[in-house]
């Protein structure tokens, strides 16, 4: 601030995660984003929140402090999904755990009020985003009330939220108060006047007295929830929570590829800051030389957040913004040639999932892909084939290969999937490819919103397939998840074979863990499907949970005698000692 010369900042950014200047880290491009606006702005990174004297380090801003818990709900940095500390924190310096602390956002909050009672508290970043509402805590094993009226902020904006803090921070220096900005997409506001909310379009929520009391109430506010969550058309929602009322404004219309282009084009230094001495920032690795080529998810898995958070519309950016970014990639020093990624939270959704999305939202109470495709579905890989094959022709580029995850239903929902799969087979798999099945049996997956057991075994045949053709020793690398709302130890058997059919190791099982926003969290709490209703199962106890797990990695020799407990409980004694790893499907 001083070589600046700068008396004073003009927004504060506290945040969870470790200072690193990458455009995958969220306090990076809410900093270089402002700071293009000409603001003055200052970054505190895992302060030590046992005093206020890292808050206070850098002085009062003059508008306001931004609070963010990190790239991760701080909850599910710090545990595991039967609720064990973590020993590794993949967001801090060396990994070291311990450096963020539970429910972080709630935490810096109260201790900036203890500093600055008057200064306006805007929050974000995921562990806001999807904790908007009352919402179910798995860790505390309750209901809890929005993180607004817990955090004592002004002002919370959902979603990847550019658009809302370039508003936002543009209207305080003209001398607006925050407690005025009622009217911005994309934003919850707090009040006490219930009268100031009632209009013909909000919609009222079941209040968060009856939430925690009434499970079916708690669902059909999250269907509710679910359902509004338009651009074009979702409508004002409100809730009651106790000592105040939140109300959550409808989303925000989808970025342009232009502003996508120039957000990603500001100058990110794409290293963690100095100060760390040159220690390794896990996570930072995995990403260092990966791509985002888009944001939003059509793919809706009930398990999965990215629907609350970045909605169902996909946003992409340019090529020529994505080549501009693989030029730089290419100049750095330690670019080996091998750009690592190119894609988001679905690699291969690259164009909007129909052209009524991009105008009118995605469709209320309708999948794009669940149960199965919609007839409206444009599926297609033409555009994603032309950024990959401009990216692979630039000069210092060996290899672009796909690693984030791809929906192989999408892929066989194109008439020119076949060319897609071979051309990613041909070029742009590293050995290994990573799908996401997440399970075999037909009630699980109708839960999981997932693709039919048929889509997976088709996909796995066809990529079997292409790569004998193509003289490629490429393998598939699954994920699957046990203990998922539906899913009791008949239906872990199911899969149990299906992974012993299909000859996969999964070294990682995924324990379902309930994280806030989710339908599938919403299914645990409730014991309910929110958008049916209907009654499901639930595993809740640490024996059944561990049974299921053991049954997905049941060649371990530590889980026999979970495995011999599980198939004497199902009746199937008689599988025990027959070679589970001997049969592929036919």
């Amino acid at each position: 601030m001083e070589r600046r010369g700068w008396d004073g900042l003009d927004f504060l950014c506290v945040v969870g995660d470790a200072y690193v200047d990458h455009p995958t880290f969220g306090h990076a491009i809410v900093s270089r984003l402002l700071e293009s606006l000409g603001f003055r702005v200052g970054v505190i990174a895992q302060p030590d929140w046992r005093c206020k004297d890292d808050f206070a380090r850098m002085g009062r801003p003059c508008l306001a402090v931004l609070v963010a818990a990190g790239n991760l709900d701080s909850m599910l940095s710090n545990y595991s999904s039967p609720g064990h500390k973590r020993r590794v924190d993949v967001y801090s310096p060396g990994g070291r755990p311990g450096l963020r602390p539970d429910r972080a956002t709630i935490v810096y909050c109260n201790r900036i009020r203890e500093l600055w009672k008057e200064t306006p508290i805007v929050i974000g970043g995921i562990e806001a985003s999807l904790r908007r509402l009352a919402h179910y805590d798995f860790w505390s094993d309750a209901v809890r009330r929005s993180i607004l009226v817990d955090s004592r902020a002004d002002m919370l904006v959902y979603g990847m939220a550019e658009s809302q803090l370039e508003e936002i921070a543009c209207r305080l220096a003209t001398g607006e108060s925050i407690a005025d900005m009622r009217d911005i997409p994309g934003t919850c506001w707090k009040t006490h006047d219930r009268e100031a909310i009632l209009t013909d379009e909000a919609i009222e929520l079941p209040a968060f007295d009856r939430v925690s009391e009434d499970k079916r109430a708690f669902a059909e506010a999250f269907r509710i929830f679910y359902m509004e969550q338009n651009f074009a058309n979702g409508r004002t929602l409100f809730q009651d929570n106790g000592s105040w009322f939140v109300v959550h404004n409808a989303p925000p219309r989808p970025l342009a590829s232009d502003a996508l282009d120039r957000i990603y084009a500001l100058p990110f230094v794409r290293a963690p800051h100095p100060s760390y001495g040159g220690e390794k920032i896990p996570a930072l690795a995995e990403v260092l030389f990966s791509i985002t080529s888009h944001r939003g998810c059509f793919g809706e898995c009930a398990f999965c957040a990215i629907t609350s958070h970045q909605g169902r519309v996909i946003q992409q950016r340019s090529v020529k913004g994505i080549v501009e970014e693989a030029k730089i990639l290419a100049a750095m020093p330690e670019f080996k040639g091998y750009i690592h990624d190119v894609g988001g939270p679905t690699a291969n959704f690259r164009r909007p999932s129909c052209k009524k999305s991009l105008t009118d939202g995605p469709c209320r109470g309708k999948s794009c892909l669940f149960p199965k495709p919609c007839g409206s579905l444009q599926a297609t890989h033409s555009a994603y084939l032309e950024l990959l094959r401009t990216l692979r022709a630039l000069p210092g580029i060996k290899k672009v290969f796909v690693r984030s995850g791809l929906r192989y239903d999408y892929i066989q929902a194109d008439p020119d999937g076949a060319e897609f799969l071979e051309e990613l087979c041909l070029h742009h798999v590293s050995g290994q490819l990573k799908i996401a099945p997440e399970h075999s049996h037909p009630a699980v997956l109708l839960r999981m919103r997932k693709a039919p057991r048929e889509t997976t075994v088709n996909f796995i045949r066809a990529y079997r397939e292409t790569n004998k053709r193509l003289g490629k020793d490429q393998f598939i690398v699954p994920y699957f998840m046990s203990s998922h709302p539906g899913c009791g130890l008949k239906e872990a058997l199911d899969l149990a074979l299906f992974i012993r059919d299909f000859a996969f190791r999964p070294e990682q099982v995924q324990d379902f863990a309930p994280t806030p926003g989710t339908a599938a969290s919403c299914m645990y709490h409730t014991g309910l499907d929110p958008f049916t209703g209907e009654a499901v199962f639930v595993e809740r106890t640490e024996e059944g949970r561990k049974m299921q797990r053991a049954l997905l990695q049941y060649w371990m020799p530590e889980n026999s005698e979970l495995v011999a407990r599980a198939l004497k409980l199902l009746g199937g004694a008689h599988l025990l000692g027959k070679p589970m790893d001997n049969a592929v499907s036919k």
